[in-house]
């Protein structure tokens, strides 16, 4: 099993929600957060006074897979998150060694299903 967490500009959100859905991810969590790379943030006019903006808004998304669906979810994220600029994001994978459904008590790829 492996997590896949992806980071990414949050209008993109919806796009890369559908394209897992159509590759068979039933389940996702979804977090706001805030962040910087190569962007360095940027500045922006607030009432005549300048100001930078070092962390810039992005969505994390986080799901368990199974291996065998690691090479169709990592395509299905390329595709739907590119713009092609640069802050497009990051697609972190990590091994898993065990997960547990709380309510039936399944275990491995049968809990994450």
């Amino acid at each position: 099993m492996k997590k896949v967490e992806v980071i990414i500009k949050p209008f993109k959100l919806e796009e890369v929600k559908e394209a897992l859905a159509e590759v068979g991810i039933q389940g996702i969590t979804v977090s706001e957060v805030k962040g910087f790379g190569r962007q360095k943030g940027h500045k922006e006019l607030y009432r005549g006074a300048e100001y930078v903006v070092e962390f810039l808004p992005k969505v994390r998304l986080e799901t368990v897979i199974s291996d065998d669906k690691l090479d169709a979810v990592v395509k299905a994220v390329l595709k739907a998150a590119s713009t092609g600029s640069i802050g497009d994001g990051k697609i972190f994978i990590i091994p898993v060694e065990e997960a547990i459904r709380i309510r039936t008590g399944e275990t491995g790829d049968n809990a994450v299903r």
